[in-house]
């Protein structure tokens, strides 16, 4: 849509620091007043309010999507959505190793058995690993504390980390970032060790390129707004 306002402002509201356009607040799709639970994260969604051009482009706002998802998608419905992607544990990539060749089963293993490690650790859980796309059950109480651990996020939270779930394939990865404060970049790069070995042995299309690079920064973005979250 055409942009129809000049000023951008973070003003204090009934469910948090709201964002205003020339004195009026902004509305989620759902009719919520557009509030955030704090000032950094208020602030990054109200500049990029102030970045548009002549016209609003909600595909460069990823913040304020994310936050719009947190208001009316995720609040009302918060065990449901966080059952949804507590389930990712039960098939986590993570626990899906090739089986071969020995390089890259190597690979896998360096990037993700610390992973794997730092999650027993953190949650005093066990996992089950197998080589191969044959489906394992992980131990009840394994996936029962992961749901307990995604539960307690706020709605804000919960929406960075679907995103991160999704994108990774793994609970661990996301819950890894949000809750153990890995390093993004290198999660990443451990979520897609397969798609780069396949990439190094036949080669990759600039459509394909194209694609991961927009996951990659959508990835990004989702590791960003929940550590504002949660700053």
């Amino acid at each position: 849509m055409k942009r129809f306002y000049k000023a951008v402002n973070v003003v204090p509201g009934d469910a948090g620091l709201e964002i205003q356009l020339d004195g009026r607040p902004v509305r989620t799709p759902a009719r919520a007043p557009l509030a955030l639970p704090n000032a950094g994260l208020a602030e990054a969604v109200a500049q990029e309010w102030r970045a548009q051009g002549e016209t609003v482009d909600p595909r460069s706002m990823p913040f304020t999507g994310l936050a719009n998802g947190a208001i009316d998608q995720i609040a009302p419905n918060r065990a449901s959505f966080a059952d949804g992607i507590a389930r990712y544990g039960s098939s986590d990539l993570l626990c899906y190793r090739a089986e071969g060749p020995a390089e890259l089963v190597a690979r896998e293993a360096a990037a993700w058995d610390p992973l794997l490690d730092w999650a027993r650790s953190r949650y005093d859980v066990t996992f089950k690993v197998t080589h191969g796309i044959v489906p394992v059950d992980q131990p009840a109480e394994t996936l029962e504390r992961l749901s307990a651990a995604v539960a307690a996020f706020d709605p804000f939270t919960l929406a960075g980390l679907s995103t991160l779930v999704t994108l990774s394939g793994s609970l661990v990865c996301g819950l890894a970032i949000v809750d153990g404060g890995h390093d993004a970049d290198l999660i990443w790069t451990a979520s897609e060790i397969d798609e780069a070995w396949e990439v190094e042995q036949w080669g990759e299309d600039a459509e394909a390129a194209a694609r991961s690079a927009q996951r990659r920064n959508e990835f990004a973005m989702a590791r960003a707004f929940c550590e504002m979250v949660r700053a």
